[in-house]
């Protein structure tokens, strides 16, 4: 077991992803722009392209799209988190994947999809920016910086799933937890000791992986006496939690 260190200036969250388990000293980006950091904010790229989008929110536990609906756009979480759902034929629901601010979803409309496979619902209050059908597909076929980063964020979600696959068939739940509390928080700033997500149900976070109520008030408890993380309100990531997710 790793013990918490102060030293959490050596780590530079934007360096480091739990799913890679590589982690590279952080570095001086001050002069940095944040297209060369590799920062992209789809909200100021679609206002300044013109590009038609609604904006709708979403309490806590409300219903983005049912399986069987008509699958007519892509969603951009601007704030908040979402997460697809399946129900078996015996009525029992699996959690198939979460999605937290700056993730796209649904998109299985642009490939021929014309209803939706699983249920999105809000896990918090959600703000999601919604892009047509029509209008993702000219942006796609015009837009090429758009192009290429939407390729990259599938791709990426997709080594995500492949990852998330491995951790469920070897990690144990604890490290199932912390990595999944490390996927959830918002990146925030590169140089900020800590990351910030809302305070979501003991209930749901086994239901994402794949354990009782009992064992995560266990591991959170545990998290926060070893200083990994401080909740209340709202959990507060240390990084010492990626430390312990990058130890083995």
């Amino acid at each position: 077991m790793i013990v918490p260190s102060n030293n959490d200036a050596a780590l530079n969250w934007d360096d480091c992803h739990p799913s890679t388990r590589i982690c590279q000293p952080a570095r001086n980006t001050s002069n940095v722009s944040s297209k060369q950091h590799g920062i992209f904010d789809a909200q100021t790229y679609f206002e300044s392209a013109g590009v038609s989008t609604k904006v709708v929110q979403f309490e806590s536990k409300q219903i983005v799209y049912c399986e069987g609906d008509a699958a007519n756009g892509v969603m951009y979480i601007r704030k908040g988190g979402v997460k697809l759902t399946v129900v078996n034929g015996a009525g029992k629901e699996a959690v198939v994947t979460i999605f937290g601010p700056g993730d796209f979803f649904g998109e299985e409309c642009i490939t021929g999809e014309t209803i939706r496979m699983r249920t999105a619902s809000a896990i918090t209050p959600t703000t999601l920016l919604i892009i047509e059908k029509n209008e993702m597909l000219r942006l796609l076929h015009r837009e090429h910086e758009f192009s290429d980063r939407f390729i990259a964020h599938i791709l990426a979600r997709k080594l995500r799933a492949e990852e998330d696959l491995i951790d469920q068939l070897f990690n144990s739940s604890e490290k199932r937890l912390a990595r999944t509390l490390l996927l959830l928080a918002p990146s925030g700033e590169h140089d900020s000791p800590q990351r910030v997500l809302p305070k979501f149900s003991q209930e749901l976070l086994a239901e994402m992986i794949g354990t009782t109520r009992p064992r995560v008030n266990y591991f959170m408890n545990k998290f926060r006496r070893l200083g990994y993380i401080e909740y209340d309100t709202e959990i507060r990531i240390k990084k010492s939690l990626l430390r312990f997710v990058l130890q083995y």
